[in-house]
């Protein structure tokens, strides 16, 4: 392993997918050992995510499900990647990171995005508009003097017992919200390693751009994407079909369906407009063997000058998936806690 990438933390962000055949409950609990299988490789921190009626995605409250998995852990950091801010009340957001600080203090990370739903069907029953999010800036800052006891929003109302602690706060961000981000001071997670040269100008934006804070005196940027490594190229090249096909699917029928086995997604008859979704959702992942992961990272942190990898990948088998974090940690040189 390259000297490089000492220094540099791992993280690893979890969306609960369903696969074909099991049920919604089977994943989250999945997703809780997984926690406590990347706390003993030495993972820094494990976040999960919030989607809201996606058939192939079980995590739709992530401040519950972070509360279950730092209860069954006790050291890697937890939090969420992320709450979508413009579906929610600041005010409720801040609560429910207060009573998780509170629970499990000094263990809890607040990673906040600005999507709203997947649908319009979605948008409808969250009570939420596309428009909600042109508002993040703006509901970012009282989510934040939530916590410091300085928002105005709502004179005299206090968010309990949010107010006072430190959550460390992260923008989960694309494009715009880089600059948003910078302009709050607050560290950026920012995806994916495939678009690299887009991916770069974020990140060039939000440094020059940033302005120290009481939440962060210098910028902190956290790349996310795929990572997949196996005894094999071709093996850590096949952990991404299942993903790639779930894309595939999505952006042609309009629903995120479940992840299939590789044999079966390799047996369908996919329509040409698939098929180039499907072979562009292979492409430009970071795969391989240990060394060539390593190497491959080594590349993108030089190139980002990031602080910390969050890696999001996801596939069908289960047991694969935990191996490939395994020898992710070995590659990069992570300390297994309580070696």
């Amino acid at each position: 392993m390259s000297t490089f990438l000492d220094g540099i933390r791992f993280s690893v962000l979890d969306r609960s997918r369903t696969r074909e055949g099991e049920d919604a409950p089977q994943a989250l609990r999945d997703t809780v050992r997984l926690a406590r299988e990347v706390e003993a490789l030495g993972y820094h921190r494990f976040w999960v995510s919030e989607h809201h009626g996606v058939p192939g995605v079980a995590g739709s409250a992530p401040t519950v499900l972070a509360a279950a998995v730092a209860a069954a852990t006790s050291t890697v950091r937890v939090g969420t990647g992320g709450v979508m801010l413009p579906n929610h009340r600041p005010l409720v957001v801040a609560e429910q990171f207060g009573v998780l600080e509170s629970l499990f203090p000094g263990r809890i990370d607040m990673g906040i995005g600005r999507s709203v739903g997947f649908t319009d069907g979605v948008r409808r029953a969250l009570g939420r508009a596309k428009e909600e999010a042109d508002r993040f800036g703006e509901q970012l800052a009282e989510l934040l003097g939530w916590f410091t006891g300085e928002q105005t929003a709502h004179p005299q109302v206090h968010a309990r017992p949010a107010e006072g602690l430190r959550v460390p706060p992260f923008v989960l961000a694309t494009g715009e919200g880089a600059g948003i981000a910078a302009a709050a001071g607050l560290p950026l997670v920012i995806g994916d390693l495939r678009g690299r040269a887009r991916l770069l100008k974020a990140v060039d934006t939000y440094r020059a751009a940033f302005r120290p804070s009481p939440w962060a005196a210098e910028p902190y940027v956290v790349v996310a994407g795929t990572v997949a490594v196996a005894a094999t190229e071709a093996e850590a090249r096949r952990l991404l079909i299942p993903e790639a096909w779930s894309l595939a699917y999505s952006r042609t029928r309009g629903t995120f369906p479940p992840l299939a086995a590789p044999e079966r997604i390799e047996g369908l008859s996919m329509t040409e407009k698939q098929r180039g979704f499907y072979g562009a959702g292979l492409e430009g992942h970071v795969y391989g063997t240990e060394e060539q992961v390593a190497e491959a990272l080594e590349r993108a942190v030089k190139e980002t000058g990031a602080q910390e990898v969050l890696v999001t990948t996801s596939t069908y088998d289960r047991a694969a998936l935990s191996e490939s974090y395994r020898r992710l940690a070995r590659a990069v040189g992570l300390t297994a806690r309580g070696a």
